[in-house]
């Protein structure tokens, strides 16, 4: 039998990735989320925590031989904010924007809280999980390959969406191919990790054909493999879909790499000019398939100072599972 995610460890990923709290500057705040509790020294640094953690779990037998069952259990979701006059922070109002947030992702989401989207939304040159990288080559350098160079701020905004503002990236060399590397932060233990879709939006133009190809970095073997191609000269979303031996696609770092490059080369006379649009990586645990809102009450703390702005979220969530006797 797989072994399947803490649904705890699940929760904290889905708000982890899909929370957006917009201040009243317009600029976001910085939310942190973890597993519980909630840390007096971490507020100093951030503009609110959200914490999760397991109530309670139960185990229905939903087949009369047993082997057909249903895990539920009870999440508590708590939002602690704190008041920052020296900051301009008001407690008040920043706990309500996050627990907006909280309601919407985990209502959005209910039906796979197991499944997240890791793009680059918000990334930057210091960001230290999602990368990006741009060299020319006749031959598909590695991910360790010391001729990669990091796209700028600018150059990451423009792969943030999928909105046809695209990255183009071109060589004129002959032989030479526009590649980009993409590298993803995996934030979920191999033992349950279920499938992992690479994903790139965008085409490539050369002088023999149009197309783009994309690869998905073997670490066991060394070498660019499943490899898929588009053949359009216009945007078009090609996946690589990993649903097996995912540990070889992952290193010891929690890093999975994908290639794209324009599938022909330049012949030295026209250009050959790769267009990235958008890049994610789909990320899908053995894990609860259902989470949705039970219900909310406010327990704030205002006999302290700074007062303590805190709402407790229940959450309810399922899985289900054939255990069969041995």
């Amino acid at each position: 039998m797989s072994q399947t995610e803490d649904p705890a460890v699940t929760l904290v990923r889905l708000l982890k990735e899909y929370l957006r709290v917009v201040k009243d500057d317009g600029s976001l705040a910085n939310v942190h989320v973890s597993q519980e509790w909630y840390d007096r020294e971490l507020m100093k640094n951030c503009d609110g925590q959200v914490t999760v953690g397991i109530e309670r779990n139960e185990d229905h037998t939903l087949s009369l031989d047993g082997n057909l069952r249903r895990r539920l259990s009870m999440a508590r979701i708590n939002v602690w904010v704190t008041d920052k006059p020296e900051q301009g922070i008001v407690g008040r109002t920043i706990r309500d924007k996050i627990c907006t947030e909280v309601y919407r992702v985990i209502r959005e989401k209910r039906n796979k809280p197991n499944t997240t989207e890791h793009n680059y939304i918000g990334v930057g040159i210091l960001t230290e999980t999602h990368k990006a990288y741009y060299q020319s080559s006749s031959t598909e350098p590695q991910p360790a390959d010391l001729l990669w160079a990091q796209l700028t701020d600018a150059e990451y905004q423009k792969i943030w969406y999928s909105d046809d503002d695209r990255l183009a990236k071109s060589v004129l060399e002959n032989g030479k191919h526009p590649h980009m590397l993409f590298r993803f932060k995996i934030d979920a233990d191999e033992e349950v990790l279920k499938e992992i879709v690479l994903k790139s939006e965008g085409y490539g133009t050369a002088p023999a054909a149009n197309g783009v190809t994309i690869k998905a970095w073997n670490f066991t073997e060394s070498m660019w493999q499943n490899v898929v191609s588009g053949t359009g000269e216009s945007d078009e979303v090609i996946n690589i879909t990993l649903a097996s031996s995912l540990s070889d696609y992952v290193d010891a770092d929690g890093y999975a790499y994908m290639l794209a490059k324009t599938t022909n080369p330049s012949n030295g006379a026209t250009p050959a000019i790769l267009n990235c649009d958008y890049a994610e990586a789909i990320l899908t645990v053995n894990g609860i398939t259902h989470a949705d809102i039970a219900g909310f009450r406010d327990a704030d703390e205002v006999r302290v100072k700074p007062f303590l702005w805190h709402t407790e979220f229940a959450v309810k969530t399922w899985l289900f599972e054939n255990v069969p006797t041995t």
